[in-house]
């Protein structure tokens, strides 16, 4: 818990209005999703990552530097500092931090970067270490959405305005925080049932590969998947779940174990598409043909999109790590006194057996 003296550094709360910056469209509500079916609507990746990829606004509490506390800069003449939380081995990390490192880049500003490796520990000391570098401002991926006390501290210390991209931390926007910048991860995992739904017929049986705990990534995808069943395919159930954390050899490990606990499982959503070529993996270790078990996953790398094509996979919804446009567009618009959405919704598309082949080099 945060002492008292902490969560009085700033009182202002922000103003209600619709929040929007120049050429981008925010959200601070559930992203309209694209139309799955519609092999003719481009993704963000489809238009290089660099064209406006966010959701329609629906309006919603925004920032400024003056409810935030903190004095005006020019992005130009001050250092950012990025802290990425896991292991670049994942293609959804290496698109992220690129994206980062290109839009800092193009605007020609001072980028600190940091790797905590999955570690939370480290990635605590690692955004500290950034602070102490002299960022004046931080874009963080957080590893967990809890534990983030001691930076939020030293990040108030100093009026460093944070924006958080993929993950949330638990804690106040546009008190601790000044943006949230990911996905509707609700919304992902109901498109993942819409998908497995049509893929099994929607009865049967399901097993879900949960994301790492203690983060709100996994939360939300099964909460969205599990919701979007009982909606709309109750003859489905859901018998099995376990964590894979984020990870393929985990994701298959417990596929294997999977396998031998409920052999005639029906469908697998794996919370990204890691864990999902881990169950790929395992079931062909099995001697399982492709298709037999229907694969449901979320991110949209490159992989997992040519298991579409391969026949191994049912479908991957997208989940897009090209925050760097969005996240210094969010910086430099409140450096210089303007309004930012507290939440920000970036826009995902999907891939299906009617776009795989032809997108798969669109895919990250």
């Amino acid at each position: 818990m945060k002492s008292t003296a902490f969560r009085r550094r700033t009182s202002a709360r922000a103003l209600l209005a619709t929040g929007l910056l120049t050429g981008l469209v925010l959200a601070s509500g559930c992203a309209k999703s694209e139309d799955e079916g519609d092999g003719d609507k481009k993704s963000s990746a489809q238009e290089g990552g660099e064209a406006a990829a966010s959701s329609d606004t629906s309006g919603g509490e925004t920032c400024t530097i003056d409810a935030y506390g903190g004095k005006k800069l020019d992005l130009k003449n001050a250092t950012v500092g990025f802290s990425q939380s896991e292991k670049e081995a994942n293609p959804f990390r290496i698109a992220e931090t690129a994206s980062i490192k290109a839009e800092a880049k193009k605007r020609g500003v001072k980028l600190l970067t940091a790797n905590a490796q999955s570690q939370f520990s480290k990635q605590i000391s690692d955004v500290q270490d950034l602070i102490a570098k002299g960022a004046d401002l931080l874009v963080i991926a957080p590893l967990n959405s809890d534990g983030w006390e001691p930076v939020l501290r030293s990040a108030a210390a100093r009026h460093i305005p944070i924006v958080t991209v993929d993950r949330k931390i638990n804690a106040e926007p546009c008190k601790d925080y000044v943006s949230f910048i990911g996905s509707d991860f609700v919304e992902q995992g109901r498109r993942a049932a819409d998908r497995m739904i049509e893929a099994t017929g929607g009865k049967g049986t399901v097993a879900i590969l949960l994301g790492a705990a203690g983060n709100n990534v996994t939360t939300e995808r099964t909460k969205g998947f599990e919701e979007r069943l009982k909606e709309k395919a109750p003859g489905l159930k859901v018998v099995f779940k376990q964590t894979g954390e984020f990870a393929r050899e985990k994701g298959q490990q417990v596929t294997e174990q999977l396998i031998q606990s409920k052999p005639g499982i029906d469908g697998i959503y794996a919370e990204n598409d890691e864990m999902g070529l881990g169950a790929v993996n395992a079931l062909k270790g099995a001697g399982k043909k492709a298709g037999a078990v229907k694969i449901v996953t979320v991110d949209g790398t490159r992989n997992a999109v040519q298991g579409i094509v391969d026949g191994w996979i049912s479908g991957v919804i997208e989940s897009n790590p090209r925050f760097g446009p969005l996240a210094f567009t969010t910086l430099d618009s409140f450096a210089q006194g303007g309004k930012v959405s507290q939440e920000i919704v970036i826009k995902d598309s999907a891939y299906t057996e009617d776009n795989a082949k032809s997108d798969v080099d669109k895919a990250y």
